[in-house]
């Protein structure tokens, strides 16, 4: 698109940058990242059901396999983790695994190719890396948040929450002001850290994706997009992984002692 001299390089990024969104303030919904997510996520629990239904003790294939990988290692994950029982955390954390790794694989896809096919369709904007939108990413932290306030209250009681919070790290009724703001940071970045960290590197991925086919000419643009696609393989899997052991890592804190 910014070769064909329809749109300046700067217009070209900031086009690609742009999400569809209906509303305005905080009501904005930016319902191209809403529309991808649930859509990949329609499709994992899909694949998931599928391979399940027809899965088989004798020799399995290739898909069988590869679910089998998956679930075994994060099953191991959550047991080297997560000492507690808790019939929820496992299924969590295969769903956040999942869930993520298809969203940041969406980076992946051609730059112009789904925004392109939305304009000829009559859509001006479509962003299709909803990881890479900071509603989504500290959607799902938040989320997690909840589920880290329930589960240590559940484990601990009101009393035994409140207790963490107002008497460490400092056990003295006296410092209860101080360990509550120590405290309450603490509890807090957990949720931030965990969605702005997502949400970081995959806009940084998208970036260089859009600049290295907003600057340069179509004929090398593969020459950078296609090492840096491969690099962020990496990247992409790296960040499903670190959301979904930092999930579990939240929630064995909320079932633990201090």
């Amino acid at each position: 698109m910014a070769g064909s001299g329809e749109l300046t390089p700067q217009e070209y990024i900031s086009h690609h940058l742009t999400n569809l969104d209906v509303g305005s303030g905080f009501w904005t919904f930016n319902i191209d990242s809403l529309i991808v997510s649930v859509l990949l996520g329609t499709l994992m629990m899909w694949i998931f059901y599928r391979v399940g239904k027809k899965a088989t003790s004798g020799v399995p294939g290739k898909l069988q396999c590869f679910i089998e990988m998956i679930v075994e290692f994060v099953d191991a994950s959550v047991k080297d983790i997560f000492h507690g029982k808790n019939a929820l955390v496992a299924p969590l954390a295969l769903t956040v695994f999942g869930w993520v790794f298809l969203m940041n694989l969406m980076d992946l896809i051609p730059v112009d190719f789904l925004p392109h096919t939305a304009t000829l369709l009559g859509i001006p904007y479509l962003r299709v890396v909803p990881s890479a939108d900071v509603n989504i990413t500290m959607s799902m932290s938040l989320g997690v948040f909840v589920l880290i306030i329930y589960y240590s209250i559940k484990m601990k009681g009101i009393t035994g929450f409140a207790k963490e919070l107002g008497l460490q790290p400092f056990n003295h009724w006296a410092f209860i002001p101080i360990n509550l703001v120590l405290e309450g940071v603490t509890l807090l970045a957990k949720p931030v850290s965990l969605g702005l960290r997502l949400f970081g590197n995959m806009y940084a991925g998208e970036l260089i994706f859009i600049l290295i086919a907003g600057l340069l000419p179509w004929w090398s643009q593969w020459v950078l997009s296609v090492p840096w696609a491969i690099f962020h393989i990496l990247i992409i899997t790296l960040q499903a992984f670190i959301f979904m052991i930092l999930t579990i890592v939240y929630l064995s804190q909320a079932s633990e002692e201090h």
